[in-house]
């Protein structure tokens, strides 16, 4: 089967100093922080330049008198442990060496009130601190849609709030969860306990493009905007019907579920109407990325996988972050075959060869493969470059070669 690699012309704007720009951006606060110690939010996985990003913005609370510190702000993800949350800011690189703040690790929360869902926590070390700098990027939520999605808010609210706000929060209806995360985000704000938050936006290639800071009280309103921003630069696929979407590794380091429903159509929430675009009838993923840990949320979005996928399953983070989110589907084990080479010549010889696509993940969507009857349709696509010549589908001891 020949294949043609297909280059997006995505939207680029890196940062050229991602530290000086972290500094303007809270100089234009035209606030100090409280004086006293500051804890700073973390755990998102993905970002690119978060180690840079997290320590300069403790260099700069230090210089106007604080004492930042690293608080592991995850929900229930790597096991909802206290050393598992610890050892998962490490694997990201935020150390204590690297960023010069201490970790300051537990699942113990204090209650800061209620909403029609349940109860609302904050991790004990941020309630405790003089204030805290919620740190995250903006996105497009996996889950739900609305002017508020993945970003300063959710991580308030969700990481923050470790696994007992993470269950209030998705006990909610989806089509529900928009006006939930405002009500528990404004609880959160009325504690006077956010002292801001630092935004980052990623361009079309996963660089940093834009890093902005908001005061506390001022987050709910403002962060809609950046969210309406992130769509500027969102990647997306270039074809919205798809036979056969191949992905070569998902993990929680691509997006939250694996495989970001945004990019494949599919949110795997029963009961609850799920995306239009765009439409693939079969996806198959390959391999789960060693930094998830284990955490393969979001496989059961994929129709088929390999064994080697299947066996990097840890079962018990992988439920964990499933039963607390709700939506056991998406930890679901698909139909599993031997390795690549056997998993995609059974889907040829079942399906066909039209209207395929491969890409790495679906973070990384710059440099792709189509078969032949999509590469013609894209040669007279404003944002692709169709290669002249094929690339044969090839194999080495059974695993796909073309992003290796």
């Amino acid at each position: 089967m020949d294949l043609y690699q297909v280059d997006q012309q995505l939207v680029s704007a890196p940062l050229a100093d991602v530290t000086a720009e972290v500094h303007r951006a809270l100089d234009q606060l035209g606030q100090k922080p409280p004086q006293g110690e500051i804890a700073i939010t973390a755990g998102s996985r993905g970002i690119t330049n978060l180690v840079a990003i997290t320590k300069a913005a403790g260099d700069w609370l230090r210089q106007h008198g604080a004492k930042p510190f690293l608080v592991p702000s995850m929900g229930s993800h790597n096991g909802a442990t206290a050393a598992g949350q610890q050892k998962m800011l490490e694997s990201l690189g935020l150390t204590q060496q690297a960023t010069g703040m201490e970790i300051r690790s537990s699942m113990k929360c204090v209650q800061v009130g209620s909403v029609t869902s349940g109860d609302v926590w904050m991790d004990r070390h941020c309630f405790e601190s003089s204030g805290v700098l919620i740190l995250n990027r903006i996105k497009l939520h996996t889950c739900f849609s609305g002017p508020v999605q993945s970003g300063l808010t959710k991580m308030m609210v969700v990481g923050m709030g470790k696994i007992r706000s993470a269950e209030t929060f998705h006990s909610a209806r989806p089509d529900r969860m928009p006006r939930i995360l405002d009500e528990m985000g404004s609880l959160l704000v009325q504690s006077g306990k956010i002292f801001a938050g630092l935004a980052i936006l990623e361009d079309g290639f996963d660089q940093t493009a834009e890093i902005h800071a908001i005061l506390g009280n001022q987050i709910l309103t403002r962060e809609p905007a950046l969210l309406e921003r992130h769509r500027h630069y969102f990647p997306s696929l270039p074809s919205q019907k798809i036979d056969v979407l191949v992905v070569d590794d998902i993990g929680k380091t691509y997006s939250g579920t694996g495989m970001d429903t945004n990019v494949i159509g599919r949110r795997g929430v029963h009961g609850y109407e799920d995306l239009t675009q765009p439409k693939i009838k079969i996806i198959a993923a390959l391999g789960l990325t060693a930094k998830a840990q284990g955490n393969a949320l979001g496989v059961g979005l994929a129709d088929f996988i390999t064994r080697r996928l299947r066996d990097a399953i840890d079962e018990e983070k992988t439920f964990v972050n499933a039963i607390t989110t709700g939506d056991m589907q998406r930890m679901a084990i698909p139909c599993t075959l031997a390795d690549d080479e056997q998993l995609l010549t059974t889907i040829r010889q079942r399906y066909g060869e039209k209207r395929w696509m491969l890409i790495p993940n679906t973070l990384h969507v710059e440099k792709i493969f189509v078969s032949a009857d999509l590469a013609q349709e894209l040669r007279q696509h404003p944002r692709c470059q169709v290669a002249p010549r094929p690339t044969p589908l090839s194999f080495a001891q059974g695993r796909l070669s073309l992003f290796r």
